[in-house]
This record gives C-alpha cells, sequence and structure tokens, in this order.
C-alpha cells in the first residue's frame, strides 16, 4: 500500500500562531506547529503537505492545483475566519472536492459567537484541544484513507 498523503491547510492568521493572542491559541508558533505535525507523519507513515494563507484565493488555487494535480488523498484544514461567514468560495470549493476533509480548530468555536460555517461539508471536526487537536485531526484523517479501526 502507498503512504496515504494528507494535505493541510491553515487560514488566515494561522501563519502567526504564538505571537497572535497567546491567552487563545497558546504559544506554540507555526514553524513548532508544523515541526510537531511533520514529526508525527514521519513516524504514523504518512506523508503531510502544508500549506498557509491569508488570502482565501491563494488558498483555493493552491488546493485546486492540490487536486488536479492528485497531490493529496485527504484535507484537513483549520479554516479560521473563513469558517465565520466569509468563506463561501472556501465552501464552494469543499463541495466540489472528492475527498474526506477534517476540520480543525485550536480554541473551541461553540465558545464565540460564531460557529464553523464548513464544518457541515466535513467528515469530521476536531476543536477545543489547542495544537494537540492537530494530531488528533491528522490521525483521524490516517485511520479514514488506510481503513484503520479507532
Amino acid at each position: 500500500m502507498t503512504r496515504p498523503r494528507i494535505f493541510l491547510l491553515q487560514g488566515p492568521n494561522m501563519n502567526w500562531l504564538g505571537k497572535r493572542q497567546p491567552e487563545i491559541y497558546g504559544t506554540t508558533t507555526a514553524d513548532q506547529l508544523d515541526d510537531m505535525c511533520q514529526a508525527h507523519a514521519r513516524a504514523t507513515g504518512y506523508e503531510l503537505t502544508i500549506f498557509y494563507s491569508n488570502s482565501e484565493g491563494a488558498a483555493l488555487d493552491r488546493l485546486y492545483h492540490a487536486v488536479e494535480t492528485d497531490e493529496f488523498d485527504g484535507l484537513v484544514m483549520n479554516p479560521a475566519a473563513w469558517s465565520m461567514g466569509s468563506g463561501a468560495a472556501i465552501r464552494d470549493c469543499l463541495r466540489s472536492i472528492a475527498k474526506p476533509y477534517i476540520e480543525v480548530h485550536i480554541r473551541n468555536q461553540y465558545k464565540i459567537p460564531h460557529v464553523s460555517s464548513t464544518a457541515e461539508l466535513s467528515d469530521g471536526v476536531i476543536q477545543g484541544m489547542g495544537c494537540d487537536g492537530y494530531r488528533a485531526a491528522l490521525d483521524a484523517m490516517f485511520r479514514r484513507l488506510t481503513g484503520s479501526a479507532w
């Protein structure tokens, strides 16, 4: 069996982790999170591509390119602010991609006035676990792609 390929898309402001509102999002930086996710990918046995974008258009371009070139088997995304009503184009894109999708959020979305508008398009949502939620989301996607049981 070939190694599953997971694409991790990080939405607006995620590149500013560790610097932006550490009391909410923690002190782990984007680089540290990437290192943790890549180490987990190597240890678990999947390939991981990570892309950050503060621009919805750039994210769409990158995601559609990844689909057209068959670059990944499953998508994990933190849509961040795109999930708060401003992400109509991301929602349309997700509807058109025939790949499993798991959404991840560092904080619990139910503690803020806006609950994700993209979550309904996902196979599952991990939220409120800080950066540990990424490992949970990536594990869930890996199991989904390999047919592994919990």
